[in-house]
Order: C-alpha cells, then structure tokens, then sequence
C-alpha cells in the first residue's frame, strides 16, 4: 500500500503541475496581442452565416438579433429550421418582422438524411443552396450571443492560407441555482484548454472558406458524421493547414441546466469525442489523471484509516486537499484571465465572492465522480437520443437515424435551461 501511495501522490501532484503549465500557456496566448490583419470592407468576402435550429433554445431571439447587428459589409444569416412546426419558427419570422430584416432567408429542412445527424443534414442544405458569389460560411449555434464585431474577426483570419478554420469557445457562468450549471462551468474550464491545444473547432462559433470547404472534402464528411466539428482538424491536417483559435471569440453562455440534465449531455459529448476527437487517447489519459487517480487517493485514504496506518492517511489526505485546492486556484486564474474579454462583449462576468469560491470547491470533487460516470457510461453507448431523435452509431462514419419526429412545444426547456 505504501508504493501505490507513493505512486498516487506523485502522480496528483505531477498532473496538477502540468495543468498549471499548459493553461499558462492557454493565458498567454489568449492575453497575448493578437496580430491586427486589417482588410477594408471591399477586401472581405460575402459570407452565409448558417443558423440550424430544432427547437427555441431560451437565448435564441437574443442569439438571432446579435447576428443581424453584425459590423460587416456583405453577409446573409441562412436559417434551416427543423419544419414550420418547430417552436423556432414562430419566433425566427417574429424577429425578421420586427427588425425588417432583409439579409436573413428561413427554410424548412427538406430532406431528413437518415445517415447523419440532423445537423449535419441542414449544414448540407444550407451549403447546397448556396451561389458562387458566397467565398465563406460561418457556423453558430443558437446557445451563441455574439458581439457586433464576430463575424468580422470570425473571417479576417482565414486571409492567412495556412488557417482553414477559425473558431471561438464558449465560457459559462457558474450560478447558485443549480449544481449542474457549477459543474458544466468547472468541467468547460479545462475543456476550452484541451480544445486550444488539440486545435479542435467548436461548431458554435466557426468560420471557413467555401474553397477550403470543397477541397478538403468536407462536404462528404459531413454526409457521414454525427457532428460538424471535431472531424475538421484532422482533415485539414492532411491539406496543410490548421485551426485558430480567435480568443476575441470566446464567447459567454448563459443557460442553465439541472444535474441530471448535464449528466445526460456530457455522456452525448463524450461519446462524439471518443467518435472525432484528433486525440482521444490523450482525452483518456486526461481523465484517469484527473478522475481516477483522485477518487484512488479517497479509497486509500479510507482504507488507512480503517488500518490505523495513520502516516500514509494524512499524506494522502494532504495530497488531495493540494491537489483540490491547486485545481480551485487554476480555475480561478482562467476565470480571470476570460473575464476581459467577456466584459468587452458587454456581458456580466463571474462574482467570485468567497460564497461562490466556496460552491467552486466543493463541486471540484462532484465534477470529477460527474465526468467520470458519464466517461464510463459513453463507452458502452450505441444509441444516441437528442430533442426526440435516436440516433444508432456503429462507427463514426456509420450513422442511422433510426427514430424521428417534429420537434413539439412540450418539448420546450423551461426557466432559462438547455434543450435536451
């Protein structure tokens, strides 16, 4: 016992100096000055910014008013909308009314393909219907706020040949309402640091030339896949080029969700990534060291104590409580780090008041057995169900959509939470 909790401790201790190492890293990149590609109005392409909806998520009048106020010459926002039932319709029209809006075409999705996600159906339609006068499409989910100036510095990068994509990340507000908005928040935390230096594209905030979009493939890809996303690094990996993290684009989500309900989303997530992620096997390895060589340290940490081996408990209980504690400091020097930029779109931050610390402290540990059942339990999955659709998945580019109807107002989150 005593060499495994040598092993243990080093092992905790070890992980959190690299945590600490790579969101450094993160920081000064994101805090870094970011080199100003200035191109006038006439320099930048028109693009299709393409919204694909299935149910009103609670944000998405807000979401869609944000990208009819963009500072950009040239755009059209291309809604493809689940069907004319969709609670989404109603309020799409409502919103294009009001605004007299003339940029903004809403289309039914015409064809339900049955061997990819239904996203992926619409991202396919959306992109069909385009012209050739369109030299770039935008992607955005309706959970994303976006400042004035996204698209704007959403595309100026992909002047660069070598960036294919650039992308954004979401940030989340912890909130005293409910325990699984907490632990989405400290979860999110190291995930927009994984994503950053694994170069994986978040769908919510995505741009990409409709040149690069042709050439790589893409298209076909999408036609497979069960997600829009994390397939693209490793496709543009094989033409040359890479993703870029715009961190002006990291972009605040406000919504809520119950325990039980993140539980049921993490799994979803977990699964894609085991599906696309360019590095699964580090995404693995990320979370033995941060789920299993925790809760190993507790067991032993108990079993000591019924031992009597008094040394070995305290040692374990010291390292833990470092290890907890450390985890706690990081992300709060990440909250820091994001607020500037969230403060710049005009959106409240954290209140990191010693109440709110406290609630960080005690849902590290929930976060940690949270992330660790749901990892488990997506390695067993098969079936995917989201908003009513059940999905069966074989392999990533084996998709059946075996289960479908029209999204229904009883469908409908309530209170300000996500949509399952």
């Amino acid at each position: 016992m005593k060499e495994l909790t040598i092993f243990i401790t080093q092992s905790l201790l070890g992980w959190l100096g690299i945590q600490m190492i790579l969101a450094l890293v993160f920081l000064f990149y994101v805090r870094s000055p970011q080199a100003q590609n200035r191109l006038a109005d006439d320099q930048l392409p028109k693009t299709a910014v393409i919204l694909c909806l299935r149910g009103a998520d609670p944000f998405l009048p807000n979401c869609i008013e944000a990208l009819l106020n963009q500072n950009y010459p040239d755009y059209d926002l291309k809604v493809i909308v689940d069907s004319p039932a969709d609670p989404a319709w109603e309020v799409v029209n409502e919103i294009i009314n009001t605004q007299a809006a003339s940029n903004i075409q809403v289309s039914p999705l015409r064809i339900i393909r049955h061997n990819c996600s239904l996203k992926c159906s619409s991202l396919l339609q959306a992109v069909s219907d385009l012209d050739e006068s369109y030299q770039a499409i935008a992607l955005v989910d309706a959970d994303t706020i976006v400042h004035p100036n996204w698209l704007r510095e959403l595309i100026i990068p992909l002047n660069n040949p070598k960036i294919g994509v650039t992308t954004g990340n979401r940030w989340f507000v912890p909130t005293d309402k409910y325990w699984g908005s907490l632990v989405r928040y400290i979860g999110n935390v190291s995930t927009v640091v994984q994503m950053f230096l694994f170069q994986v594209p978040w769908g919510g905030s995505l741009a990409i030339k409709t040149q690069v979009l042709h050439q790589t493939g893409l298209l076909d890809k999408w036609g497979q896949a069960f997600g829009e996303d994390y397939l693209i690094h490793n496709i543009l990996k094989q033409h040359g080029m890479r993703v870029k993290l715009v961190p002006s684009l990291i972009i605040l989500n406000r919504e809520e969700c119950d325990l039980l309900g993140f539980l049921e989303s993490i799994k979803r997530v977990l699964f894609y990534s085991r599906l696309y992620h360019p590095r699964w096997i580090a995404m693995i390895s990320d979370a033995i060291s941060s789920i299993l060589f925790p809760c190993v340290a507790i067991l032993l940490f108990l079993f000591a104590l019924l031992d009597a081996q008094w040394n070995i408990a305290f040692l374990l209980l010291s390292t833990y409580c470092i290890y907890t504690v450390g985890l706690l400091l990081l992300t709060l020097i990440l909250e820091l780090g994001i607020s500037p930029i969230i403060r710049s779109h005009g959106q409240p931050t954290t209140k990191l008041s010693p109440e709110m610390i406290g609630k960080i402290l005690i849902a590290i540990p929930l976060t940690q057995w949270v992330y660790g059942l749901a990892l488990i339990n997506s390695l067993r999955m098969t079936t995917v169900k989201w908003r009513g659709i059940v999905y069966r998945i074989q392999n990533p580019w084996n998709i059946r959509l075996v289960e479908y109807h029209p999204y229904d107002l009883l469908d409908q989150p309530i209170d300000g939470k996500i949509s399952l």
